[in-house]
């Protein structure tokens, strides 16, 4: 029989948006723990509306479901979108999180009250204490700050937890609501790359955000 162990630290965040009013969500951190001959651990994290986990495989019809709207492709070479690729996807970050150390926060975002899967969002870690991030959510649920929720969360998790010292994220240029949700997490541009990558037949200049921990400390005031 499993035994399972549950530790959670509840925080309240502030942030501030393009037009410098401030939001607050509750922010929920579970560690859970099951030991038994095959030990494994699950990952969560919870906000006001959110439940940021690990993946499972019952994610994977609706993850490839996302994959294959016309505005999610906008950005992406139509290669990178196959809907085999995004089953094997699945398979790849069901596996990453079980590895040590873990190198690789794949997550999906389900809103609490349905559990319903509505996009993904994501910490790599590297070097140097260095960590790339990046989001995507199906396109009936953009508009309503639900990847500013998620990714404020997983970026406070990257700084409070891990110890991360600066998290970034780099993007097309022409992606303007993926700029716009950098920088309502404190991210400045960094760098702009002209014809960076080749897609659909054309060059696409890239960007580079990031925020450094001692700025995400400024940038969140007290509750």
């Amino acid at each position: 029989m499993a035994v399972a162990v549950a530790v959670a630290v509840a925080v309240r965040l502030c942030f501030s948006d393009l037009d410098g009013r401030f939001e607050c969500v509750w922010l929920r951190y579970w560690a859970l723990a099951y030991k038994d001959e095959k030990e494994r651990s699950m990952f969560k994290i919870e906000t006001e509306r959110l439940i940021i986990r690990d993946m499972n495989p019952s994610d994977e019809d609706a993850f490839v479901a996302m994959s294959q709207d016309a505005k999610y492709q906008r950005f992406y070479d139509e290669s990178d979108c196959d809907p085999i690729k995004y089953k094997e996807l699945t398979n790849l970050f069901i596996a990453q999180a079980s590895e040590e150390p873990r190198k690789s926060y794949q997550l999906a975002v389900e809103y609490k009250s349905t559990g319903q899967f509505i996009g993904t969002v994501c910490l790599r870690l590297e070097d140097n204490q260095q960590a790339s991030m990046g989001c995507a959510f199906s396109r009936s649920h953009q508009g309503h700050k639900l990847s500013n929720e998620a990714a404020l969360a997983l970026a406070d998790f990257g700084f409070s937890t891990l110890g991360v010292h600066r998290i970034y994220a780099e993007t097309i240029s022409k992606n303007l609501p993926a700029i716009k949700l950098c920088k309502s997490l404190g991210m400045r541009k960094e760098a702009h790359f002209r014809e960076h990558r080749f897609f659909k037949g054309r060059w696409w200049d890239t960007v580079v955000l990031a925020v450094l921990r001692s700025e995400w400390a400024k940038a969140l005031p007290s509750s």
